[in-house]
């Protein structure tokens, strides 16, 4: 004779099947969502091919980051995004080969447009347009006619010493930026005009701040005597490294 389950047995597992397809269900849903949202939102999905175009996300200094070890999918991102560039043939040897040497054919830089890796120029696109221009545009009513830099390469140790580790600029993946100069022609320095709190002082500081969102490495004259003249700004780790 067949042993009958309880009628309450029953619709305890009844009940909890129903549950597990409820939450599988969820899932699903939530999923599906997800992808809808990211495909409509790619400044925030990792997996997306990087667009300049997007304004900034939460994944965009991942897939900036990451373009340090793939200059053609760096070149890639340039061409999508409608960026002028050159690239320029390697040259150099040992710590100072420099394999990625990219050049912003209309960036504002002063003197001459130097060649730094690609994944700099990203970084310097998008710096150049949600930082230096809105708080130029903000603190001063003008925009950015000239960038003034100290240069790219520089083959040589860190801080200038015989031994030690090799600067970031050995091999182009650094720019030293030391003053603006707007369309109004106002002149700020970051070696005078660093100090103090009027609005050339808050400029640079914004502008510090923002390059922190796209640079992995950034020091002004707050972090040492070594930098009283201008911002260094590179990008040397992949996964981020200082902000001073």
């Amino acid at each position: 004779m067949k042993r009958r389950v309880p009628t309450f047995s029953r619709r305890i597992g009844r009940f909890t099947w129903d549950r597990r397809v409820l939450l599988l269900l969820v899932i699903c849903a939530i999923v599906l969502a997800a992808r809808t949202w990211l495909r409509e939102h790619p400044q925030h999905n990792p997996w997306a091919p990087l667009d300049l175009r997007d304004p900034p996300g939460w994944a965009t200094a991942i897939k900036i980051r990451a373009l340090r070890d793939d200059v053609a999918v760096c070149h890639a991102a340039l061409t999508r995004s409608q960026i002028a560039f050159t690239s320029l043939l390697p040259v150099g040897q040992g710590p100072c080969a420099r394999a990625d040497r990219t050049v912003l054919t209309n960036a504002p830089l002063d003197p001459g447009k130097p060649a730094s890796t690609c994944a700099v120029t990203v970084a310097f696109v998008l710096w150049q347009r949600d930082t230096l221009e809105p708080a130029a545009r903000s603190i001063f009513g003008s925009g950015i006619a000239s960038i003034e830099h100290l240069g790219t390469y520089s083959c040589r140790r860190m801080y200038g010493r015989d031994e030690g580790p090799w600067s970031e600029h050995a091999s182009g993946n650094a720019i030293d930026i030391a003053g603006f100069v707007l369309e109004d022609g106002t002149r700020i320095s970051v070696l005078s005009d660093w100090t103090g709190d009027g609005p050339r002082a808050r400029f640079l500081r914004q502008t510090r701040d923002g390059a922190c969102r796209f640079f992995s490495t950034v020091l002004s004259p707050d972090s040492n005597a070594a930098h009283r003249d201008h911002l260094h700004l590179d990008m040397a780790s992949r996964w981020g490294g200082t902000c001073r």
